[in-house]
């Protein structure tokens, strides 16, 4: 793979905008996520039926920005099942960042 076929996933960029009134503010999450590596999940997500698992099955890529966003809202991936994690992803249509088509 050269540097150029390597998935772009840029870290979490952050922002204080400043409302009109000067009293109040609104703190942007922003992150980057190149259409390369959409497509790298896309292929996985493809491939996924003809894979043997062992002990892990890999079923989603959540970028950084979305599991933050779901860290304030009360939901931590790092300890959901991964059948609440793909649930999740398809509620929000994030459905891009699953990377199965296996039942979890």
């Amino acid at each position: 793979m050269s540097t150029n076929d390597t998935p772009t996933l840029h870290g979490v960029q952050n922002k204080v905008l400043l409302d009109a009134d000067d009293h109040n503010f609104t703190i942007e999450h922003t992150q980057h996520i190149s259409q390369n590596f959409l497509d790298r999940l896309k292929v996985q997500r493809e491939d996924s039926l003809g894979q043997s698992e062992s002990d892990y099955m890999s079923v989603a890529q959540v970028p950084v920005a979305v599991h933050e966003q779901w860290l304030r809202e009360g939901f931590d991936m790092m300890t959901a099942p991964a059948n609440e994690i793909v649930a999740r992803l398809k509620q929000q249509q994030l459905d891009a960042f699953i990377t199965t088509k296996k039942q979890v």
